[in-house]
């Protein structure tokens, strides 16, 4: 079995474009890979978090994580503070990676925007420490999305360099890789923009908590157009929010774009809306009521975290460690 890595911000309530977009996936890679999810609070503080909420919202990821199906015991779910060996490696790498390298990252470039100089150093190098979390526990396989790509050939990059200047063949080469049910779902306010945790408007969103009387709520006040669904997909040039919609019902009922349009074309968005919710709420409320009834255990999942981090800390502590010797560490 290649070992997967994967991890996720403990910041905000999880929503529809992360389960998508990701969750769902680890649900999946659980059959036939050996998988270690992380939930990664020390990336969260790159940018200023209230420890209270961060400390909530780790549990709160917990939970979907759980409630979506992401099996505990078979495989190792943890946050990323509690395994030292990630700072650890963390720094290496930092000593390791050039500052050309970080100039060309273009996520810290949209992140930081023309106030870079006011952001922390952390966010900059930030990519350093996705490659420690990869490779302390020499994973092999990352899903990740199209806008995540670059940080993986970093990461190649930093292991490549690492061998070459110690002279060993301790890294392996990572394979990114995009799962064949990826989505990028959009926001239902404004379909050219990415569905997301920090926008203003929580009717951009359906988040993994909503109940069903929220999730209709949200959808029927979707941004759309006056024209009626197409025929085809051919039709939906143009038309950002239709295509969002459509292509919500289709990834959610496991049919493509054209089917649905076959079966909804010439319709008003009314009744489509009305579909669309339906499956929506199929797909979400179990996840949603499961979520909360886990979350009025917290002692429970503070127990699947700590348990997974002691399994996650045996496989990293002896990889990092090696790691510090080759560079010279007195151990």
């Amino acid at each position: 079995m290649k070992r997967v890595f994967s991890g996720i911000q403990p910041t905000g309530i999880p929503h529809l474009g992360n389960y998508l977009g990701a969750i769902r996936n680890w649900v999946a890679l659980q059959a036939d890979h050996e998988c270690i999810f992380c939930l990664v609070d020390l990336h969260a503080i790159t940018v200023w978090q209230n420890p209270a909420d961060l400390r909530e919202q780790t549990r709160q990821q917990t939970a979907v994580l759980l409630a979506s199906g992401i099996d505990p015991v078979g495989q190792i779910l943890f946050n990323q503070s509690a395994v030292s060996a990630h700072a650890r490696l963390a720094w290496i790498f930092n000593c390791v990676a050039r500052l050309g390298w970080l100039n060309r990252m273009t996520q810290f470039k949209d992140k930081a925007g023309k106030d870079r100089e006011n952001h922390s150093a952390g966010l900059y190098v930030y990519p350093n420490l996705m490659a420690a979390d990869i490779m302390a526990y020499k994973a092999t396989r990352v899903p990740v999305g199209d806008d995540q790509r670059q940080h993986i050939e970093l990461a190649n990059d930093i292991a490549q360099k690492f061998n070459h200047d110690y002279g060993v063949e301790f890294f392996q080469t990572i394979e990114a890789f995009v799962p064949p049910e990826a989505a990028r779902v959009m926001s239902l306010r404004d379909g050219t923009k990415k569905m997301s945790k920090s926008d203003a408007s929580a009717q951009s969103r359906i988040d993994m908590t909503d109940d069903a009387d929220t999730i209709a709520l949200k959808v029927r006040r979707a941004k759309t157009d006056p024209e009626p669904l197409p025929c085809a997909a051919e039709g939906l040039e143009g038309r950002p929010e239709a295509r969002n919609l459509v292509g919500l019902y289709a990834v959610l009922s496991g049919m493509n774009v054209d089917q649905v349009l076959t079966q909804h074309g010439g319709e008003g968005f009314g009744p489509f809306k009305q579909a669309l919710a339906d499956v929506l709420i199929s797909r979400i409320e179990p996840i949603a009521n499961e979520t909360r009834r886990l979350l009025a255990d917290t002692a429970h999942l503070d127990t699947v975290l700590r348990e997974g981090a002691a399994r996650a800390g045996a496989i990293a502590e002896p990889i990092v460690s090696e790691v510090e010797k080759i560079v010279g560490f007195l151990k």
